[in-house]
């Protein structure tokens, strides 16, 4: 007897158009627009670190968060970031924090 596989429908419709991501903190799917995608870039001190890439173009491998600080705390604590990245060293995640530190305190 042969199985094929089935993949399940999209929960929602409105997901089906559009691309989706699943966000590194929460693990939760959603669409590409309401995340912010990161990448490997360097800190201040030239250092390898995860960078916020707002606008999405930046060249290599990226993961996506949702921009706030519960997702954020949550990515740093399961190391998210460097699994997502596939680092091979521990990155500093200090500029994507002070990227989403400077959204908040914009109204």
């Amino acid at each position: 007897m042969v199985r094929e596989h089935v993949s399940a429908p999209c929960p929602d419709p409105d997901l089906a158009s559009v691309p989706v991501r699943t966000c590194i903190g929460c693990r939760r799917r959603t669409t590409k627009r309401e995340l912010l995608r990161v990448t490997v870039g360097s800190d201040a001190n030239g250092h390898p670190a995860v960078v916020p890439d707002p606008a999405g173009s930046a060249p290599g491998r990226g993961a996506h968060l949702h921009p706030t600080t519960g997702c954020y705390d949550l990515a740093v604590r399961r190391k998210a970031f460097t699994r997502a990245l596939r680092a091979r060293n521990g990155l500093s995640s200090a500029p994507v924090g002070d990227y989403l530190d400077s959204r908040a305190v914009q109204p």
